[in-house]
């Protein structure tokens, strides 16, 4: 089984559960531990995939919360990094559909340095890119990029989810799609939403922006439509695969839940190559992949409401 290394953000989500999407008017906030890659590397694990988080947290006690969660869920913390700058916040309101809304407080994320040891690990392995603020400088911007680089004198597998947030790009679109597009490039698998598929290919319909994606370089793409389910496409095909009904209360980690198992279905094939004409196990793994995302919305907060294998299996 090949391991997977999720490079990012691990931060403090304080949700205001039940407040409506304003936060303004939010009067108590619960504390859980999320951000993109973190939530990635727990829904891998729990499948019974083999996980690492790369990323940086404070040296407080937000930071040691944080790690041991993620230790609690069996992903090796082994390659996190602490740093004297605080831990990152993000505050996230959520609406009556389970939507939520994002005000991030930016913290030691930004802080993670290279480490030129890891090159050697990523060997045949698989590396996912997931993290909503890599791209907005600091040393994790430069990191991220020298890893993928790694990544792919390695022969890794390379997986990429923008994690596009309205609040860290306002007005900066361009620069975000700018920065985006070499992973688009390089990656072997890319995870969009639809608003982030037609943000990146500069395209309202879907199978336009999927041949832009394809043309640049990935090779599998999966758009997640929320309840629709998801549209998979490869140069050969191009199917939309329903997920099941549930009554959504928290979206938060839906997206994470799916990539995570997506990649751990992936994780225990040797040759990538032959997943891209299979089109009957891409088909079914989008689909178990769709019913993660879905359970994970059942219930508030990321890490804690990710499937079990014997959920999945159910």
């Amino acid at each position: 089984m090949k391991k997977v290394f999720c490079i990012g953000e691990l931060l403090i989500d304080f949700v205001a559960e039940n407040q409506g999407k304003d936060l303004s008017k939010a009067k108590e906030f619960s504390k859980k531990a999320g951000g993109a890659p973190a939530n990635v590397a727990c829904a891998i694990s729990k499948l019974g995939g083999d996980s690492f988080f790369v990323g940086a947290v404070g040296n407080d006690p937000f930071g040691s919360f944080l790690l041991r969660i993620l230790e609690n869920e069996k992903v090796d913390i082994s390659l996190a990094q602490k740093s004297d700058t605080f831990t990152t916040l993000a505050f996230v309101s959520i609406a009556e559909d389970g939507e939520r809304d994002f005000v991030f407080s930016r913290g030691a994320d930004k802080e993670l340095t290279y480490d030129s040891s890891l090159k050697s690990n990523f060997d045949n392995n698989i590396i996912h890119f997931g993290a909503a603020t890599a791209l907005l400088g600091g040393p994790l911007e430069e990191t991220y990029s020298r890893y993928l680089f790694d990544g792919l004198t390695k022969n890794a597998i390379i997986s990429f989810d923008p994690n596009y947030r309205v609040d860290l790009w306002k007005n900066k679109e361009d620069v975000f799609i700018r920065k985006c597009h070499p992973f688009i490039e390089k990656s072997h698998l890319c995870k969009f939403s639809l608003e982030e598929a037609q943000l990146l290919s500069g395209k309202e319909d879907l199978e336009d922006a999927c041949q832009i994606f394809h043309e640049m370089g990935t090779k599998i793409i999966v758009v997640t439509l929320g309840g629709e389910g998801t549209l998979l496409s490869t140069e050969k095909f191009k199917k939309t695969i329903p997920s099941i009904k549930v009554s959504p209360k928290d979206t938060t980690g839906a997206g994470d839940a799916f990539i995570g198992c997506f990649l751990q279905q992936i994780a225990q094939y040797s040759n990538f190559e032959d997943l891209l004409t299979n089109e009957n196990l891409l088909t079914n793994m989008v689909a178990r992949a769709n019913k993660a995302g879905a359970i994970t919305t059942e219930n508030f907060g990321a890490i804690e409401s990710l499937p079990t294998l014997q959920q999945l299996d159910s």
